[in-house]
């Protein structure tokens, strides 16, 4: 049987635009890298820990002696379960400006531009320039006019770019082990490039080692930190903003997206901008305040850009990723059909657990199978009515032929697990988990159940073959040679 597409990792991380073609293989899946949305919601939590560090305290005095905050400030940085959060110090009111950070308080391009390394910036990628603007900010100490920022930045977090091998093999068989792979290798091959182009030419900016390792914290960082939707602004770091993002909140209980974030003016004679925040939701006063950051996240990326999880199943998904091959003989006939449909030689398709089949997923599957008595329809003369025909079963042969393909897919992804469902399932059941090894669980046990879901749903269909209607049937009845059910009538003037 031919191979009907091609299935490839790949990412639409606004700053990893590059990763979306890294990786190749056939007949995986492969599961999408974050994309940064603005969306939000917040609630209450549980209490956190009274108890301040000393650098979090620091952090609290910089932001006051520059006047980012005030006494009045509704929120203070805090110990929280998850690490470092925020807490209100009052009743917080729906609506209510929680903060506002001045643009020169900000880390984007722009600042790297105009600071001391500005000069041997150009030409770098965005995020690579601010990862390297924060891994030299860091290694200057207490010369850095950022260090009480640096210092409450973690060392790393749960994101499954920092797992050791070890850690990484639970993920076997996973979308995310592959994304992960390709995240780490697109991250080492820029060091190398920003070690050979800035770092060694340019000993004088940097008088002290910078390590891969090093480039990788600040890539985590920014992964989990980062707004990268924000009006005019492709990439920026937000002191006290950022303890939201880095905390994005896994409470399944949170449904709803809120807008809690703009970009505006300082004031009307004023040309600075200013981040501001408001509390979509009251929080009592003493509660840590979180954020739900993207409510359209799958798990992978929860996992990939923060490192947690969540229980809800629609954080639960594939992205299936079809591809017309070159060697298909009607290439290109296929092709235009498919790009006149906004479509193209690769279709994405993300399935989420106990939801419908993405739209046009069916009818570009039928497209890709076409083929033997049902070529004609890939005729010049069906090109403006073609996509409505695929969107229902065109032929017997068709439709099993993708419920096949799709099945034998389905069934060796499964087979790259090295347990089952209910294996997984038990694990978590036991709790007291190492919180890597829960990622990794929830993860596998995830895209398990998505596959099922898949093969399920078109084992179905593979069973009803026999009574859809197909598209002779429904063109004859469309020239009034067959009835209702598809019974054929008799010629004008036959007895």
């Amino acid at each position: 049987m031919a191979t009907l597409f091609t299935l490839i990792p790949s990412s639409n991380s606004t700053f990893l635009n590059p990763f979306k073609t890294t990786q190749h293989s056939k007949l995986h899946f492969a599961t999408p890298s974050p994309t940064f949305k603005n969306p939000l919601s917040i609630r209450c939590f549980r209490p956190p820990e009274t108890d301040t560090p000393p650098e979090i305290q620091k952090f609290w005095g910089w932001l006051s002696d520059k006047g980012i905050i005030s006494p009045k400030c509704p929120v203070k940085p805090g110990i929280v379960p998850e690490g470092l959060g925020l807490v209100a110090q009052k009743d917080i009111s729906r609506n209510e400006v929680v903060l506002e950070v001045p643009q020169k308080f900000w880390i984007n391009p722009d600042t790297v531009a105009a600071s001391e390394i500005g000069s041997v910036c150009n030409g770098l990628k965005p995020w690579v320039s601010v990862a390297l603007f924060l891994m030299r900010e860091k290694k200057l100490g207490n010369s850095s006019s950022w260090k009480p920022y640096i210092d409450i930045l973690p060392d790393s977090t749960n994101s499954t770019i920092y797992w050791s091998e070890e850690e990484l093999s639970e993920l076997q068989g996973s979308q995310l082990l592959n994304t992960t792979l390709g995240v780490k290798e697109l991250v080492a091959n820029e060091f190398a490039k920003l070690e050979e182009e800035v770092l060694v030419p340019h000993k004088q900016l940097f008088p002290f080692d910078v390590t891969q390792d090093d480039f990788f914290w600040a890539f985590g960082m920014l992964r989990s930190r980062a707004f990268t939707c924000l009006e005019g602004q492709s990439l920026v770091l937000i002191p006290l903003a950022d303890l939201w993002v880095q905390q994005a909140n896994h409470s399944p209980d949170i449904t709803a997206p809120k807008y809690a974030w703009e970009i505006r003016g300082a004031g009307l004679f004023s040309r600075e901008l200013v981040f501001s925040l408001r509390n979509p939701t009251p929080v009592k006063a003493g509660d840590q305040v979180l954020i739900q950051y993207d409510l359209n996240k799958s798990n992978a990326e929860l996992a990939l850009d923060y490192g947690l999880t969540e229980s809800r199943s629609e954080r639960n998904a594939y992205t299936l990723t079809l591809e017309i091959p070159e060697s298909d003989s009607f290439y290109g006939d296929k092709l235009d059909i498919a790009e006149s449909n906004g479509m193209g030689e690769s279709a994405y398709f993300d399935i989420v657990l106990e939801q419908p089949l993405p739209a046009n997923m069916l009818p570009y599957l039928r497209l890709v199978a076409l083929g033997g008595e049902d070529a004609f329809l890939l005729e010049s003369i069906f090109r403006n009515s073609i996509w409505g025909h695929l969107d229902l079963p065109i032929s017997p042969a068709n439709e099993e032929l993708i419920c096949q393909v799709i099945r034998d897919a389905c069934t060796s992804a499964l087979s790259g697990y090295s347990t089952t469902i209910a294996e997984d399932e038990k694990l978590l059941a036991e709790g007291d988990i190492d919180p890597r090894l829960e990622i990794a669980i929830t993860i596998r046990l995830g895209e398990k159940k998505v596959l099922q879901q898949i093969d399920e749903e078109f084992k179905e269909r593979e069973m009803e073959l026999g009574g859809y209607e197909y598209y002779q049937e429904r063109r004859l009845k469309d020239l009034g040679l067959a009835g209702a059910q598809g019974e054929k009538l008799p010629w004008i003037g036959e007895v």
